[in-house]
């Protein structure tokens, strides 16, 4: 069964996304934040150091990464398998997550997963009443194509419901990672749109999202948009309706 993303869930991806190579939230470190694999490769690890001077308990779970009607959707799969499935972590001590493969043929098109590590809370006393998840962490894996390839956006900004969405479409062999958006008009009026993270549009896909900006602000007409694409400044163009 294919689980979509709230709101909730997305700014977590982003929270543990805009850490840099590291995510931290209370006690527990994750490294690295993006995994990228080879086509030949078939497995990888996720380190998770635990900072406190209490255990910590976790499960990791797998999907697949996949964009529908513009927005994010997981599916559990077993295409890439975790193990351990669940942690213990002792104070002060680091557990390595194994990520392997379980299909040796080299992707003719680039591969995304999630891999979704939940930190739980355990009460261990006589009025406990099971496991409760404390913080979610969900860190993008990749598998990359065989044949070299990169991202191809196109950019198109239009009114619905009273305010502005921005869609853009990736025809290209690998996804994109947008950050620091930023959108001009030709009369020189500048909207940030963001200073980190946007989001990601996959491979072959396109995503879209409701832009912070509103009436009487004017979109329309042709945009210049300034971002961050997979780490690299890129300036282009987009078509406000």
């Amino acid at each position: 069964m294919s689980a979509r993303l709230t709101s909730c869930f997305f700014f977590l991806i982003l929270l543990a996304s805009c850490l840099g190579s590291v995510a931290r939230a209370a006690n527990l470190q994750i490294s690295p934040v993006t995994l990228r694999l080879r086509a030949d490769q078939g497995a990888a690890g996720i380190e998770l150091q635990n900072l406190g001077q209490a255990p910590i308990y976790g499960q990791v779970r797998v999907y697949v990464w996949d964009q529908q009607g513009g927005e994010d959707v997981l599916t559990p799969t077993q295409q890439l398998v975790a193990s351990p499935p669940i942690v213990q972590i002792a104070a002060r001590a680091a557990q390595t997550i194994r990520l392997v493969r379980t299909g040796a043929a080299a992707p003719g098109a680039e591969l995304s997963y999630r891999v979704l590590i939940d930190e739980l809370a355990r009460d261990d006393g006589p009025a406990s009443t099971g496991v409760d998840i404390r913080l979610r962490y969900s860190v993008p894996v990749f598998v990359l194509p065989g044949a070299p390839g990169s991202e191809a956006l196109t950019w198109r900004v239009s009114k619905k419901e009273g305010g502005w969405s921005l869609r853009v479409d990736n025809r290209g062999a690998r996804h994109a990672q947008i950050g620091a958006l930023t959108l001009s008009t030709p009369g020189g009026a500048q909207f940030v749109v963001s200073k980190g993270l946007f989001g990601y549009v996959l491979a072959g896909r396109w995503r879209e999202w409701r832009l912070p900006i509103t009436p009487p602000a004017d979109l329309s007409g042709a945009l210049a948009v300034s971002a961050v694409i997979n780490a690299k400044p890129v300036q282009a163009s987009a078509q406000g309706d």
